[in-house]
């Protein structure tokens, strides 16, 4: 028994933000933004919630299928529609699902690899066929559209896989890990903190670089050898769409070549636990992935969190 991605689904709000937008919000431009990090525009919910975007993709991950099928639904996300309940139950009454398990994980960008490692694991222990793992994000609202250093970064969206249980396996495995020394470097405060302004994003860039391409080779290092899959079998590296200069130091470092990268953050900036499922939804529609293809995802985020997964077409 395997547990394995039969389908995939993203949604993108309609509305595009682009660099030259934002050269009319903050003191940047377009020629620095997309230098440093190769983002051109990225799209900003208008009224949907978190829970629009992660229904959207569900729906569309569902391909038709009867939501009644569903039995575990697990969403990634920093930015619920509320502290409870939870975004995944507020997706189980969207879809008219009244028997799934439904809950948040919250690991930042790293979100996604968390929840379907979650996902997998129950799977693979209780009498549970099919699963629905969502990331879905909304940092527009909680982005300080006036620090430069932030909001030129994030951007809304949403993407989905249904897992289900098969006889040859899909998902080989998977590599998780978290250092909360270094949760000063990328925070979000809350409710009962003494910063001013709370619920807006805080980072400090250049030591965030350091240490997520530190970590995000050693993850992705770690789960290969753990699956006996050598890098060069790889047919699509699928990473954390946070930073073009991030991706192709963590690709280089592997000696993954160019044309085996997906990227797609130019269009989207960083959508944190969203970035990946989008990213594989797109590669799949676009035929960059066929059956029996070998995909390593890997991120990093706040907390610090990181992770990495292999695994098949």
């Amino acid at each position: 028994m395997g547990i394995k991605i039969v389908s995939t689904g993203s949604f993108l709000p309609d509305r595009v933000l682009t660099n030259f937008d934002l050269e009319k919000m903050v003191e940047t431009s377009d020629e620095w933004i997309t230098a440093r990090t190769g983002i051109r525009e990225r799209r900003i919910s208008e009224g949907e919630t978190t829970s629009d975007l992660a229904t959207e993709a569900a729906v569309r991950a569902l391909e038709g299928r009867d939501p009644q099928e569903v039995d575990l639904i697990v969403v990634a996300t920093a930015t619920p529609d509320a502290f409870f309940p939870s975004t995944a139950c507020k997706v189980q009454a969207k879809i008219e699902n009244k028997r799934a398990i439904a809950f948040d994980i919250s690991a930042a960008c790293t979100g996604f690899i968390y929840a379907l490692y979650v996902a997998d694991s129950i799977m693979r222990t209780k009498e549970i066929d099919k699963a629905l793992v969502i990331g879905a994000e909304r940092f527009s609202k909680i982005m300080n559209w006036k620090d430069r250093t932030t909001c030129i970064l994030f951007g809304d969206g949403a993407g989905a896989v249904l897992l289900k249980k098969e006889d040859n396996e899909g998902i080989l495995g998977f590599d998780l890990g978290a250092d909360g020394s270094y949760g000063d470097l990328l925070y979000v405060p809350s409710v009962g903190s003494n910063e001013e302004y709370p619920f807006y994003v805080r980072m400090k860039g250049n030591e965030v670089f350091k240490v997520a391409v530190r970590t995000m080779v050693e993850s992705a290092k770690r789960v290969l050898d753990k699956s006996g899959i050598l890098a060069e079998e790889v047919k699509l590296l699928i990473p954390h769409q946070a930073n073009v200069r991030i991706i192709n130091a963590v690709a280089e470092r592997l000696g993954i070549s160019e044309e085996k990268i997906f990227i797609n953050l130019d269009r989207y900036g960083n959508t944190s636990a969203a970035s990946i499922p989008i990213a594989l939804d797109e590669a799949i529609k676009e035929g960059r992935l066929k059956k029996g293809d070998l995909v390593l995802l890997v991120a990093f985020g706040g907390g610090f969190t990181w992770g990495s997964c292999i695994l098949r077409i």
